[in-house]
């Protein structure tokens, strides 16, 4: 043997070492094949990983808050390997903060706010309150566990400016009262399309759903005629 060889040593792993480490690890390269790329994972693969997680979370923290929340519980819905979440969002309350921005984002953009239209707003707002209850859930517990020490998402401190703003600016137009201030007004109008929310769409007739949402729609009205 020339001094140029190296020594075979035991440290060296074998292939049927090989097998083996390959085979106990076997789910979490079949959970997010995007690992399997190169070392890089596949946008398209870490995007859906992403999506089924946000949605095992909000199920997850919709019923059980932040505290009560099991990581383990929202690996195996969405059929994701745990150290995922982590991988993916750091931890258990930054992960709520995903699903709180998501949430906050899909409101905001399938709800456009109207200042002329307070009355109309109100009903939209309704519905899709009433579509989407994990909403008023994620917003509650929220409210409930984080506290003041937490901010609300800065895209719905920024929604909530501009909007409060619009109103302001109608109020100066003459085409809305100035009875209230432009803050009062849009928390009024905010509270009144949440009050007659149920715990599930199915959990009120839909006829007395009918009566509320026409009784929200006349009650912001009625804040905004002159």
């Amino acid at each position: 043997m020339s001094d140029d060889q190296p020594l075979p040593t035991n440290d060296q792993p074998s292939l049927s070492d090989g097998k083996r480490l390959l085979s106990s690890d076997r789910s979490l390269l079949t959970t997010d094949r995007s690992l399997l790329s190169g070392g890089k994972p596949r946008q398209r693969d870490a995007a859906a990983t992403k999506a089924r997680l946000l949605q095992a979370a909000t199920d997850e923290f919709a019923t059980h808050g932040i505290a009560g929340a099991r990581i383990d519980r929202i690996a195996a819905a969405a059929k994701a390997n745990k150290a995922l979440v982590y991988a993916y969002f750091g931890n258990k309350e930054a992960l709520f903060e995903a699903v709180l921005d998501t949430h906050v984002g899909r409101l905001l953009a399938e709800v456009p706010f109207t200042a002329d239209d307070l009355p109309g707003y109100a009903g939209r707002l309704f519905d899709y309150l009433l579509a989407h209850p994990h909403q008023l859930r994620l917003a509650t517990w929220h409210r409930l566990e984080e506290g003041a020490d937490k901010r609300n998402p800065a895209e719905l401190n920024d929604s909530l400016e501009h909007n409060a703003g619009l109103i302001a600016t109608a109020q100066d137009r003459g085409t809305l009262p100035t009875t209230f201030t432009p803050a009062d007004l849009l928390v009024f109008t905010l509270a009144l399309s949440s009050a007659w929310m149920p715990g599930s769409p199915t959990a009120m007739p839909r006829a007395a759903l009918d009566i509320h949402r026409a009784a929200v729609v006349e009650a912001v009205r009625r804040l905004v005629t002159k």
